[in-house]
């Protein structure tokens, strides 16, 4: 017999974890109902092709796709070994799957404003926390199941939402202690300007998943990948020179201009980013011109939040603009714009650096000890008015020796030990034991709730 194993690139999270992550969820939660945003949820699986031709050639091998019920069915095994093949060769086969676990939560929440979109208020602000799946190679920070956490604002061209959107990251990381993050701002119209410059937009998809992956291969492999998407040697010297683009913020909008000034698609994007640039002043944006990220449906200002150097994790969330998302479901029109937390790498990051508070770990403020069964049944009836008043609390679950319920109490970091013998009952108080510093203290049954609150 085997032994238990899970899938390669999921996890379990034991309650030491859970809680941690929940600390992350209830903070980006907080600070998204705070700016107006309303909870959504989608399914797990989506229609196969509502999924499909949104993320690029490389996203579409990333998908999950799921086995149609019915496949071992007799009827069924020829159908099946047909379309098997039919996707072995890179073609989709409703034969074979028609559904897949989803690859993000921007995709789905286009196709449920798409579907949705005559009885929403615009601009329709929704955040959603929810885990998505990728057919990754596993590493770290990088695994096949994970949860995003998502905002939103569709309905709207107003760069006051990016604006937001650049306070949110601000205002999430720094309640998390991330201080050193970086936020890094560019625009695809930027990159659309830079296709035209090398001969036309049809180059931008080539263009842009290859300076998609600078930080990971370098300039010389980028140049090596444009040139095998059929790039001439003359575009990719423009390119070169734009990927070069150093300075300030203001240095680097100077230097774009001169690169661009003449396109008008360049000088839009140009135009917005120092609109953001400036209305955000109070937030450490960097504008990097090297910021693509490959994802087709963005057409305006992007966002990559970067984690601080010394842990080497890389991104720790993303989005941008995507005016015309919605129009892949045949409702086009509705403008929007979104940014993505990554929690499993913000987890990483903050245990690596120990920015977690001491007291998650608490749950049980106090445990009562068992000192046998009518001593145990009084304690039970004082417990539950404490449970009543919000304390959290437990009774051990036998009448055992009193090291042994102490060793249970310090296993799970309860503080508080509660003691109440024959002789407390009779005399209507108890012991409280503090474990933290072994001090003991006497109070009256009625007062416990005040004494316990107040330490």
């Amino acid at each position: 017999m085997s032994k238990p194993s899970i899938p390669q690139g999921t996890r379990d999270f034991s309650a030491d974890v859970v809680r941690k992550r929940n600390y992350i969820l209830s903070t980006i939660k907080n600070v998204f109902e705070l700016y107006g945003f309303q909870p959504l949820e989608t399914p797990a699986m989506e229609n196969l092709n509502t999924l499909m031709g949104k993320y690029g050639e490389e996203g579409d091998r990333l998908i999950f796709k799921i086995i149609n019920n019915g496949i071992n069915d007799p009827k069924n095994i020829d159908k099946a070994k047909a379309g098997f093949e039919k996707v072995l060769e890179g073609k989709s086969s409703t034969d074979l799957t028609e559904r897949a676990l989803k690859y993000d939560l921007t995709i789905p929440f286009a196709r449920y404003v798409a579907m949705n979109h005559a009885q929403l208020t615009f601009p329709f602000k929704r955040y959603q926390i929810q885990p998505v799946w990728r057919a990754d190679r596993p590493q770290k920070g990088r695994y096949r199941e994970f949860t995003q956490c998502d905002a939103d604002v569709v309905g709207s061209t107003s760069l006051l939402n990016e604006v937001e959107l650049a306070n949110i990251y601000h205002e999430v990381f720094t309640r998390l202690g991330i201080t050193n993050y970086e936020l890094r701002i560019n625009s695809r119209k930027i990159l659309t300007a830079l296709s035209e410059l090398c001969g036309g937009a049809d180059k931008l998809t080539d263009i842009t998943i290859a300076i998609d992956k600078l930080d990971k291969i370098g300039i010389e492999k980028v140049k090596e990948e444009l040139q095998q998407r059929n790039l001439n040697a003359d575009q990719i010297t423009i390119i070169e020179k734009y990927l070069n683009i150093t300075g300030t913020n203001e240095e680097k909008l100077t230097k774009a201009r001169s690169l661009f000034g003449n396109i008008e698609t360049g000088a839009k994007g140009i135009a917005e980013l120092e609109y953001v640039f400036h209305q955000a002043k109070n937030i450490k944006l960097q504008i990097d011109f090297t910021l693509a990220r490959g994802l087709n449906y963005y057409t305006g200002i992007i966002f990559e939040a970067k984690a601080p150097a010394e842990v080497q994790i890389g991104s720790i969330g993303g989005g941008g603009r995507y005016d015309d998302l919605t129009s892949l479901f045949d409702v086009p029109g509705i403008p929007g714009v979104g940014i993505s937390f990554g929690v499993d790498r913000i987890y990483d990051v903050m245990e690596e650096l120990k920015l977690f508070p001491e007291n998650l770990q608490v749950s049980t403020k106090a445990l009562f000890f068992n000192m046998g069964e009518t001593e145990s049944l009084f304690a039970f009836g004082i417990m539950q008015q404490l449970r009543s008043k919000g304390i959290a609390c437990e009774l051990y679950h036998e009448f055992t020796k009193i090291g042994k319920q102490f060793t249970y109490a310090e296993k799970k970091n309860i503080p508080y030990a509660i003691i109440i013998g024959s002789k407390e009952m009779e005399e209507k108080n108890c012991m409280v034991k503090t474990l933290a510093t072994g001090e003991q203290k006497v109070f009256a049954i009625d007062q416990l709730h005040e004494a316990i609150m107040n330490k």
